[in-house]
């Protein structure tokens, strides 16, 4: 990663080569697209606003043509470019002027909660729409994987599924990707001019109180509320949980560190996140009681004594 950092600095032309090629090629491997956002925030991050847009608007015409030439088509690869690109470069704006990763998380966060609101203006029938088109696709999927269960309660977890939860997932992926190529293009920076700088920045992430408030204000009116605005809030819910969930690992991450077997535990902790689902339930929980108690906090002073 260090060697592909290190091109990336180089010069313009190298940059707009590498975002590209990995905007390209992750219209088929859907994941690269983290590192072609990468691109943009190391360079944003580093060389500032205007280079970052420099290169934005260069590898956005680069990419037309290449989508012209290879797939007979520049709107697509132009349109997926400028979703990846454009956001990563303006909260690596808000980074390199703000200097608190945090803050670039909670606009991440603000924009994916306005999307919801706003594709609810739209569609205030979100819910059904999914369940229409969506719902023969995935009913099999699930009832094989659930051969036992009844066809009522199947059916009426779909539901839950394509109303209360499906467009607050797709919300958070997209924050998940965004973030993602954030951190990488930080963690690159820092491997560059700033070893070891990343590490204690990420470790340190802590909520703000006032978005604690909202989540947990989001958790309530998602239970007493009903109809469309149950479905909103709920949605909502699913952002400000895999937010805190997030907050937890870090907070987890920050405790294991400073453990004797550190180099087995902090390993194990994120296998543990990717294997078990189930246990982003328990860091979604310290993630939001930290925002006023300061475990990370308690934990050194106890370490230290």
């Amino acid at each position: 990663m260090r060697a592909l950092a290190g091109y990336i600095m180089k010069g313009r032309m190298q940059a707009i080569m590498v975002a590209c090629f990995l905007s390209l090629l992750s219209l088929i491997v859907p994941p690269v697209s983290i590192v072609s956002s990468a691109t943009m925030a190391l360079i944003t991050l580093r060389k500032g606003a205007k280079e970052g847009a420099y290169i934005l608007m260069c590898s956005c015409l680069a990419v037309a043509l290449l989508g012209a030439v290879i797939m007979g088509d520049y709107r697509l690869p132009l349109t997926y470019s400028v979703f990846i690109w454009a956001p990563v470069w303006g909260i690596s704006i808000v980074l390199r002027e703000g200097r608190h990763l945090f803050l670039a998380i909670e606009i991440v966060i603000a924009i994916a909660v306005i999307a919801v609101f706003i594709a609810y203006g739209v569609q205030p029938e979100l819910g059904n729409a999914w369940q229409a088109e969506l719902g023969e696709f995935v009913k099999p999927l699930v009832s094989r994987a659930n051969p036992d269960a009844p066809e009522g309660a199947l059916d009426k977890s779909l539901t839950v599924f394509f109303h209360h939860m499906l467009t607050g997932l797709i919300a958070q992926i997209y924050v998940i990707s965004l973030l993602a190529g954030l951190f990488l293009g930080r963690g690159w920076q820092a491997l560059l001019y700033n070893p070891g700088g990343f590490k204690q920045e990420y470790l340190t992430l802590r909520g703000q109180k006032i978005l604690g408030g909202l989540a947990i204000l989001s958790f309530i009116l998602a239970w007493a509320l009903s109809g469309t605005f149950s479905e909103i809030f709920s949605n909502i819910s699913v952002i400000f949980f895999v937010l805190y969930a997030f907050l937890g690992v870090v907070i987890l991450h920050a405790s294991f560190s400073i453990m004797r077997f550190k180099n087995i535990l902090v390993p194990f902790l994120y296998v543990s996140i990717i294997i078990i689902p189930h246990a982003m339930i328990p860091a979604a929980l310290i993630g939001l009681t930290d925002t006023w108690l300061d475990l990370r906090k308690k934990i050194l002073n106890q370490s230290d004594t």
